[in-house]
């Protein structure tokens, strides 16, 4: 028996324990974009038991086993059915090459999904996005691992000027030195219920008369849902080959910020006022907060609300792998009608 890894720094994994085991794969991960804000820093290894497939074919996990239920972003549900044999949670802590080594041991696959928006003390974006990509990456190679899937974000640039993107685009060469074939995933923003993105402005929108926006509003975006993206890893983690090392998952719709508002406010049947506010006024409200323990805001959260998140047209995405995104539009239409 081999194991499917993933590392992550929020609740990433979804089963059912109602399909069968010949069903495919699925993982969330949220707040792993460059416009999301996690809640949880921990960083946790979740391990699933497969056979290794023979002669590496497309039916990889083939025999994975669904978990219960999980939110989008962190959210408190468990991830694993508690009398499941297949499945166990494995602590790891990705700064120690041992305890890596240790959780990665006999893996198959691993998908790294850690992740950091906030710095606290020696938890910086050089600490848990390019030191520690790489030693995941490193610890695979030398377990012999067959597949790393390594979760990014859309824009990721090593000449950035943004800290957390250019460090994101620092992670994503790190990895591929230490494991030349490692699989590069980018997501744009994602959403999902419970998450810390949708449902957050969602909740402003109710309660604030007034909304507050980055600048005029014009940052485009490209929302993805979540088990979309979930959905596009595992059939990645699957396929024998793929037809590039980097994929791009952006949702159907391409919206600038304030389109986005107001299409969100309109499924809520909500007409808010929205209101421009200098990116100048937000920086320095985010220095302020910083001055917080924990702050509300930091600037580098307002460095990524002026960048695109859009999927580039040359990159292969969910079109490739045969998925057809969800709109947050379905989405929320869902979301809404069970809160009801």
């Amino acid at each position: 028996m081999k194991d499917f890894i993933m590392a992550s720094g929020c609740s990433i994994a979804r089963t059912d324990p109602s399909t069968s085991s010949s069903e495919k794969l699925q993982h969330k991960s949220a707040n792993l974009n460059h416009g999301g804000h996690e809640r949880s820093h921990r960083h946790r290894v979740r391990r699933n038991r497969l056979s290794r497939p023979p002669h590496r074919s497309a039916s990889a996990l083939s025999r994975i086993f669904r978990l219960d239920r999980v939110k989008a972003s962190g959210s408190g549900h468990r991830l694993f059915g508690p009398d499941d044999p297949q499945l166990q949670s494995v602590g790891a802590n990705i700064h120690d090459e041992r305890s890596v080594a240790d959780a990665l041991a006999g893996a198959y696959g691993v998908v790294n999904a850690v992740s950091l928006y906030v710095e606290h003390g020696q938890e910086t974006f050089h600490s848990v996005h390019v030191e520690s990509g790489q030693r995941v990456a490193a610890q695979a190679h030398r377990a012999g691992v067959d597949r790393l899937i390594h979760i990014s974000g859309i824009g990721a640039d090593a000449t950035s000027q943004s800290r957390y993107i250019r460090k994101r685009g620092e992670d994503e060469l790190a990895v591929r030195t230490a494991f030349v074939e490692a699989l590069i995933v980018r997501p744009a923003v994602m959403f999902g219920s419970d998450d810390a993105f949708l449902t957050t402005i969602l909740k402003l929108l109710h309660q604030l008369p007034v909304y507050p926006m980055f600048g005029r509003g014009v940052t485009r975006l490209q929302p993805a849902y979540v088990e979309d993206v979930a959905e596009a890893i595992g059939r990645t983690m699957q396929r024998a080959e793929t037809p590039s090392a980097i994929f791009e998952f952006g949702g159907p719709r391409v919206y600038s910020y304030e389109e986005f508002l107001r299409a969100v406010a309109h499924q809520a049947g909500l007409a808010p006022r929205l209101i421009p506010i200098p990116l100048a006024v937000w920086h320095a409200l985010a220095w302020a907060s910083e001055m917080l323990p924990s702050p509300l805001l930091t600037r580098n959260q307002v460095e990524l609300m002026q960048i695109d998140t859009v999927s580039s047209p040359e990159m292969p995405g969910f079109v490739e792998l045969g998925i057809s995104p969800h709109s947050v539009e379905a989405i929320l239409q869902k979301m809404l009608s069970n809160c009801g």
